[in-house]
C-alpha cells in the first residue's frame, strides 16, 4: 500500500481539486484506492458521492484508531456504482479540527498510521487530502505517508509556501519518519499566456529543479463542474475534461512508478480507460 499526502501550506490553490483529479486517475486505472479526507472542510467527501449514514469519520479514527472504528469510517464512493472498482473514502468531518493543535504529542501524530495499518491489505493506493496548514493534522498525515505532493499555483506567495512545505517535510523525515520524502510540486491553475505565470513557473523550476512535476495543470472549469456533480473527471464529457484527465493520467504514471505499483503499470491503464466510457451520467 503506497500512501501519498496531497498538501499545500496556502489555501485556495486547488489542493482538493487536485486530490479528486488524482483519485479519478486511480479509479480509471483500476487501482484499489482509499481517499482520506483529513481537511476539516471535508470537501473531498462531498466530491466523491458518498452515503455517510451511520458511518464514523476520520475524527473518530483519530480519537480511537481501532479496527471497528476505522472500518465504520470507510465507505464506498458513488464512483464505484455500476462497476467493480474499489474507490473508497475515509469520511471527513469538521470535528477533526479538534485534533489540529500546534503542539501534538508523538502518540497523537501516529494515530492515522495506526488506523491505516488495519486496512493495509485492502488497498494499493491511499491519498490523503491534508488541511492547508502545518499543524497536527498535516503532521499526522505526513507521518502516515511514503511521499508528499505539494500543490501550488504560479504566484509569489504560493511559491514561498511550497518552499516552506519542502523544508517541513525534511524536518518530519529527520525527526519522525525516515521513509518520508517529497513526491514533488504540482503547479495548478496555470495560465501560460500570462507573463506573470510564465515568470513564476520559471522561478519554481530554478528553485526546485526536477521536483517540479510535469505536466502543469491549466485552469479549467471542467474540474469544478465534475467536482460539483460528484463525478470523476474521467467520466465528465467534453474536450476540456479529456485534456485534464490526460494530465492526471500522467501524474498517476509518476505516482505508480514511485510507489512501484508494477502490476497496474504493466497494464498502462489502457484497458481500464477503454472500460470506462465517457459521459455525464
Amino acid at each position: 500500500m503506497f500512501v501519498l499526502s496531497i498538501s499545500s501550506l496556502k489555501g485556495g490553490v486547488g489542493k482538493t481539486t487536485v486530490t479528486l483529479g488524482i483519485a479519478s486517475a486511480a479509479w480509471a486505472r483500476g487501482l484499489r484506492t482509499l481517499v482520506v479526507d483529513l481537511d476539516p472542510q471535508a470537501d473531498v467527501s462531498t466530491g466523491m458521492d458518498v452515503q455517510a449514514d451511520n458511518a464514523a469519520s476520520v475524527a473518530d479514527v483519530l480519537g480511537s484508531p481501532k479496527s471497528e472504528t476505522v472500518r465504520r469510517a470507510i465507505v464506498r464512493s458513488g464512483w464505484a456504482r455500476g462497476n467493480n472498482r474499489v474507490i473508497d473514502l475515509m469520511i471527513g468531518s469538521p470535528s477533526s479540527i479538534t485534533f489540529d493543535g500546534p503542539h501534538p504529542s508523538v502518540r497523537d501524530i501516529w494515530r492515522l498510521e495506526e488506523g491505516l495499518a488495519i486496512v493495509e491489505e485492502d488497498y494499493d493506493l491511499v491519498l490523503i487530502d491534508c488541511p492547508p496548514s502545518l499543524n497536527a493534522l498535516t503532521r499526522t498525515a505526513w507521518a502516515a505517508s511514503d511521499r508528499v505532493a505539494i500543490v501550488t499555483e504560479p504566484g509569489l506567495f504560493s511559491v514561498a509556501a511550497a518552499d516552506r512545505a519542502l523544508r517541513a517535510i525534511e524536518e518530519i523525515r529527520r525527526g519522525l519518519s525516515p521513509r518520508l520524502q517529497p513526491m514533488g510540486i504540482i503547479v495548478n491553475r496555470t495560465r501560460m499566456q500570462s507573463v506573470e505565470h510564465q515568470f513564476r513557473v520559471k522561478e519554481l523550476r530554478e528553485m526546485f529543479g526536477p521536483l517540479v512535476l510535469a505536466p502543469h495543470l491549466p485552469e479549467r472549469t471542467s474540474l469544478q463542474q465534475a467536482q460539483g456533480a460528484a463525478k470523476p473527471v474521467h467520466l465528465w464529457p467534453g474536450p476540456s475534461s479529456e485534456e485534464m484527465a490526460e494530465h492526471f493520467d500522467r501524474l498517476m504514471e509518476r505516482i505508480m512508478r514511485t510507489g512501484r505499483l508494477g502490476h497496474y503499470a504493466a497494464l498502462g491503464g489502457r484497458e481500464h480507460r477503454e472500460a470506462a466510457p465517457r459521459g455525464g451520467n
